[in-house]
């Protein structure tokens, strides 16, 4: 593993019986309740950080709480032992108590564990652990979505914490929707959904216009799917429209199941040719639950 935050000494191995772990526990959790800040020492945070491979959840939590209350100090301790305990329930628990910290001083350490650590539910830990520092995630998010050493596996949650990040980074996702790269171009159209909805972001509505004619069909299909979920039909019907007939047939689902989730009742008549037309199998049985559920919509409204 690459070394620890500066000015910190690798933490020794620390281990502890379950006598001991009960007796920490209790007396952390009394601090807690109390509005305490636990001891910061480094014996003391090594004895914590051995406490989360209590097995045990209730004495994990306590520590793991403890810990992250500490905060910063706890973070080279909680990298050593994400980068090299033997324990997997011990690296689960560091990556998430990482996650309450939230030190972009971690970032390097929780990328390494991303791409080499072999347990599943570490590797989605630590992308959450990332996405909770905000903007300093981004450049090594998108790090890891152009990169053709990526597993299917790093894609999905690079792809997750970027959508996490969400308006945390406005500016660095813009920059991500403009990538040469595939991939990170989905990955940040999917995310800026928040920015639109919370900021108003016209620039982010642009990149989303623009997706929708994008050379890459799972970007296409990503900006189809974020249209729907923006509750702006008046907006999104117009621009939907046109991409029933996209010579992608996720694309064409896609757009389908938006225009159908906007109850965009004026799309029908364009539903209605694209149907009549669509060959593919998967294709038009969506194009035909959307037909009814817009007609079903429609006479609901008539009858309103």
């Amino acid at each position: 593993m690459s070394s620890e935050p500066s000015g910190t000494a690798p933490p020794s191995a620390t281990s502890l019986t379950e006598a001991e772990a009960s007796l920490l526990a209790a007396e952390l959790k009394q601090q807690l309740r109390s509005g305490v800040r636990p001891e910061g020492d480094q014996v003391m945070i090594e004895k914590m950080v051995a406490g989360l491979g209590d097995p045990r959840g209730l004495m994990r939590l306590t520590f793991a709480e403890s810990l992250g209350v500490i905060g910063t100090a706890a973070v080279p301790a909680l990298c050593h032992a994400l980068g090299t305990h033997d324990n997997v329930t011990v690296r689960r628990a560091a990556a998430k108590t990482l996650t309450l910290i939230a030190s972009p001083d971690a970032l390097p350490h929780l990328l390494k564990a991303l791409l080499n650590d072999g347990d599943p539910v570490v590797q989605g830990s630590v992308v959450g652990a990332m996405a909770a520092t905000g903007e300093p995630a981004v450049e090594a998010l998108i790090g890891v979505l152009s990169s053709s050493e990526s597993s299917a596996m790093h894609l999905g949650l690079a792809s997750w914490g970027l959508s996490f990040v969400g308006a945390q980074a406005p500016a660095a996702l813009r920059r991500a929707a403009r990538s040469s790269h595939n991939e990170v171009r989905t990955a940040a159209i999917a995310a800026l959904g928040e920015q639109i909805q919370s900021l108003d972001d016209q620039e982010a509505r642009g990149l989303v216009i623009e997706a929708l004619g994008d050379s890459a069909p799972l970007v296409r299909a990503e900006a189809a799917t974020l249209l729907g979920k923006l509750h702006d039909p008046i907006w999104a019907s117009p621009l939907l429209q046109p991409l029933l007939c996209d010579s992608s047939a996720q694309v064409r689902k896609n757009t389908a199941l938006s225009l159908m989730k906007l109850e965009a009742v004026d799309a029908i008549a364009a539903l209605e040719s694209a149907e009549s037309l669509e060959t593919n199998p998967e294709v038009k049985p969506v194009l035909q639950l959307s037909i009814r559920q817009l007609h079903k919509h429609q006479e609901d409204d008539l009858e309103g």
